[in-house]
């Protein structure tokens, strides 16, 4: 049995871009403090781990999928060089005019991610900054953690469209948080 967390990438790994903007650049990729400790923390307590993220600025012309696979490539060395890893980046370029069945909030891009795993799904999280990816999470029927440390915030609660499961401010906290519940 596998136990698995979807992570969102902008405002979970790395900085949020803010609200239209978006990370275009391998210059522009700033890790948040804390998250590869994270993933590494998770990773040891036994979960696989995906990163599953809307990037539509490749559709729009803000950036280049060559560029979006030297952001992948540079993250994924960033993880080698403190010795973890994770199992898969997974990501939708479409545009929301498109219709696609791997934006989020639909679940074509966690199906894409477990597609390899041979185990059955024993207990899934989705770690996302977003009432998007929150919205992914419930329809996946994976819990849901929201970070506050990208798009989402407290005073916004008022406007959610339910209570996540779980709050935590960044990726380092909600990994402890795994680890001393669910390793």
């Amino acid at each position: 049995m596998a136990k698995v967390v979807f992570l969102d990438r902008d405002g979970v790994i790395n900085r949020y871009p803010g609200n239209g903007n978006y990370v275009t650049s391998c210059r522009g990729f700033k890790l948040i403090p804390g998250a590869i400790e994270a993933i590494k923390k998770i990773k040891k307590g036994g979960f696989k781990i995906f990163v599953v993220s809307n990037q539509s600025g490749v559709a729009k012309g803000k950036y280049s999928e060559k560029t979006l696979k030297q952001i992948n490539r540079r993250l994924n060395f960033k993880l080698w060089l403190r010795k973890t890893s994770i199992d898969a980046i997974c990501y939708c370029t479409h545009s929301n005019e498109d219709n696609c069945s791997c934006r989020k909030p639909k679940t074509g891009l966690l199906d894409k991610a477990i597609s390899g795993l041979e185990e059955k799904i024993e207990l899934s999280f989705f770690i996302g900054d977003s009432f998007v990816d929150m919205v992914t999470a419930q329809n996946f029927g994976a819990k849901t953690i929201l970070l506050l440390s990208g798009k989402e915030k407290l005073k916004n609660r008022k406007n959610w469209l339910f209570e996540p499961d779980y709050i935590f401010d960044n990726l380092l906290l909600a990994s402890n948080f795994l680890l001393n519940n669910y390793a």
